[in-house]
C-alpha cells in the first residue's frame, strides 16, 4: 500500500533509555568514573604532594572547515531557508506536513493532503518559516487529482526555490529530501533516483485520491515530509515529496526506502493554474476503465458510460470492452498505469495509443482534452 506522508508523531525512547541499556549503562559510567578519578589523582599529585603540572597551556584549533557548494551541507544551505513546515487544526484534530516557497510574494507548495482537512472542514493553517517566523496561510488553490495545493502567506521577500527539469532526471541520480518528518522541522536526507515513471496512488482519502506519475527515491522520507522539496545535486526541485511504500501493516509506517515524488514539470504547471485560476485542470482521453480487471493492460469499461460522447476515444474509434495495450512508447499492464500516463501529458497533446479488441491489436492516434468539471 502507499501511505500519504502527513504526521502522528510519536518518537520512540532513546537507544541509551531502554531497559537494558539502563541497566548495563549505570554501572559503566560509574565505573568510568570511579576510574577517571583514581588516574587523575596519582597522576597529579607527587610522591610529596606536590603538583606535577603547574603550567598546563590547553590549545585549542581555530581552523575553519570549508564545505564547497555543492556538497551536500552547501546544497542544504541554500535550500533550507525556502522551506516551511505547516501545521494544520480542525475540530477533527491536527496535523503537519511541509512546503516549500515557489514565489517570493508568499506563493508556497505543498500536497493537497496536506491541507484537505481545513480546506473540507474549516480550521487554522499556519505555516513556520525556517527562521521560526509564523504565519496565517490561505488556500490560493487546490487540486485532489494531482495531490498539490498552493498557499499564500502575507509576506513578501521571501526566497525561493530554483525548479530543475524533471524530465532530464535519470535514475542513479543524487537527490536531497527536505523536510518535517514527525514535525522535526529542517530536516535533510541524502539518496539517489531510484526509478522513474512509477504509477502510485496518493492522498487523504478514498474520495481524493490522486494519481502519480512518480519519481521513486531511497531518501528517506516520513510522516511530515510530505509537500517538502526533492531537489538535484544542484540544489534545484525536481520534485514534490508525496508518499512512501508500506509493507502492509495496519499502522503508519517509517521509510524502508521506497519513497515517491510527484515530478516538478506536472507540479509547475498544476501550480501556474491554481495560482492564475484558483484551480487547475488534466488531460484524459475520454474513457472509463474498469478497475477491478486483472489482466494486461487498462480495459475500457463494458458500460455505456465506457466511451464519453465525442470525446477522443470515440472519434478514434474505440469501444467498450477494447483493452489499452500502449501508450505511445509506454507498455501499459494496468489501469492505474494509463492514468498517470495519460495525466503526464498536457492538454491538447497529440498520443498514439495501442489496444486489442477480440484478439487483434490495432492502434489510433488522437488528441487529449481537458477533463471537464
Amino acid at each position: 500500500m502507499i501511505f500519504p506522508r502527513t504526521k502522528r508523531t510519536h518518537v520512540a525512547p532513546p537507544w541509551w533509555e531502554s531497559s537494558h541499556s539502563r541497566k548495563n549503562t549505570r554501572g559503566t559510567v560509574v565505573l568510568v568514573a570511579l576510574l577517571a578519578g583514581s588516574v587523575g589523582g596519582f597522576l597529579g599529585v607527587s610522591a610529596t604532594g606536590g603538583t606535577l603540572f603547574r603550567h598546563a597551556n590547553l590549545v585549542s584549533s581555530a581552523s575553519v572547515i570549508e564545505r564547497a557548494p555543492d556538497s551536500v551541507a552547501g546544497i542544504a544551505a541554500r535550500v533550507l531557508p525556502s522551506v516551511v513546515s505547516i501545521t494544520t487544526r480542525t475540530s477533527g484534530g491536527g496535523g503537519t506536513g511541509s512546503g516549500f516557497i515557489i514565489d517570493s510574494g508568499g506563493y508556497i507548495l505543498t500536497n493537497n493532503h496536506v491541507i484537505a482537512s481545513v480546506a473540507q472542514s474549516g480550521g487554522t493553517l499556519r505555516v513556520t518559516l525556517n527562521n521560526g517566523d509564523v504565519y496565517n496561510a490561505t488556500i490560493v488553490g487546490r487540486d485532489a487529482s494531482y495531490d498539490l495545493a498552493v498557499l499564500k502567506i502575507a509576506t513578501a521577500n521571501l526566497s525561493a526555490l530554483q525548479f530543475g527539469d524533471s524530465d532530464m532526471v535519470a535514475v542513479g541520480d543524487p537527490v536531497i529530501a527536505i523536510g518535517s518528518p514527525l514535525g522535526l522541522s529542517g530536516t535533510v536526507t541524502l539518496g539517489i533516483i531510484s526509478a522513474k515513471n512509477r504509477p502510485v496512488t496518493a492522498g487523504g482519502s478514498r474520495a481524493e485520491n490522486s494519481f502519480i506519475n512518480a519519481l521513486q527515491t531511497d531518501a528517506a522520507i516520513n510522516p511530515g515530509n510530505s509537500g517538502g522539496p526533492l531537489v538535484d545535486s544542484t540544489g534545484a526541485v525536481i520534485g514534490v515529496n508525496s508518499a512512501i511504500a508500506s509493507l502492509g501493516s495496519t499502522s503508519q509506517a517509517g521509510s524502508i526506502g521506497l519513497g515517491f515524488a510527484i515530478p516538478i514539470n506536472q507540479a509547475r504547471k498544476t501550480a501556474d493554474q491554481l495560482i492564475k485560476n484558483g484551480k487547475a485542470t488534466y488531460p484524459v482521453l475520454g474513457v472509463s476503465l474498469d478497475m477491478n480487471f486483472t489482466g494486461v493492460g487498462a480495459l475500457i469499461a463494458k458500460t455505456s458510460s465506457g466511451i464519453m460522447s465525442g470525446g477522443p476515444a470515440q472519434k478514434a474509434g474505440l469501444k467498450p470492452g477494447d483493452i489499452i495495450i500502449k501508450f505511445d512508447d509506454r507498455g501499459i499492464n494496468a489501469a492505474e498505469e494509463l492514468i498517470v500516463a495519460v495525466r503526464s501529458k498536457n492538454v491538447a497533446d497529440r498520443v498514439t495509443i495501442t489496444y486489442v479488441r477480440d484478439g487483434k491489436e490495432y492502434s489510433a492516434t488522437l488528441s487529449l482534452i481537458a477533463a471537464k468539471d
